[in-house]
């Protein structure tokens, strides 16, 4: 079957997007609402995961973009500049230095200069802040693994394979989209 907006009829949802999107279609009938179906579901489940996926962290007390700082130094194993953590967790320089003074404090991270240039420090994480993060992360694989139980291997696979084709048309474009 053909829906009214000539795209092929599908069949009908019934989560919190399909909602808001058959009030846009009562409004503005002819609009293509087919972006916010996809779009808004993909921003509506990422709401939801980071909520239960951030409770982990919320009983460390740790913010979300803390855990990325600390993931970060340790996923990559060696130290990092500021600028180094603004790029690899996406935040502004700003958001990096200030979120690294918290965790200086509370003993996960040490900074020290650098001998040729004193305006750069050098980020790595304390045995405490490796302990943190071995911990935590256990826990949230284990949490993403019981959400992603509900799709066969074949629809984790295919929906990994999409999602990384957006990401990657997303990272490679985004600048020209936004000009």
């Amino acid at each position: 079957m053909t829906a009214p907006n000539g795209r092929p009829e599908e069949p009908a949802r019934h989560d919190t997007v399909a909602a808001v999107v058959r009030q846009w279609q009562t409004v503005h009938p002819g609009l293509d609402t087919g972006p916010m179906e996809i779009i808004g579901r993909v921003n509506r489940c990422a709401a939801l995961l980071q909520q239960a996926e951030d409770a982990p962290l919320r009983r460390a007390g740790l913010s979300r973009p803390e855990f990325d700082l600390l993931g970060a130094l340790r996923r990559t194993g060696h130290e990092l500049t500021p600028g180094d953590l603004a790029r690899e967790t996406f935040s502004s320089g700003a958001a990096v230095t200030k979120r690294l003074k918290q965790l200086t404090e509370r003993g996960l991270v040490e900074r020290r200069g650098d001998t040729r240039d004193r305006r750069v420090a050098h980020v790595r994480l304390t045995e405490a802040g490796r302990d943190l993060v071995d911990g935590i992360l256990p826990e949230q694989l284990a949490y993403e693994t019981a959400v992603l139980s509900v799709l066969t291997p074949e629809a984790r696979s295919e929906l990994a394979g999409r999602l990384g084709e957006l990401l990657g048309l997303l990272e490679g474009s985004l600048g020209v989209l936004r000009a």
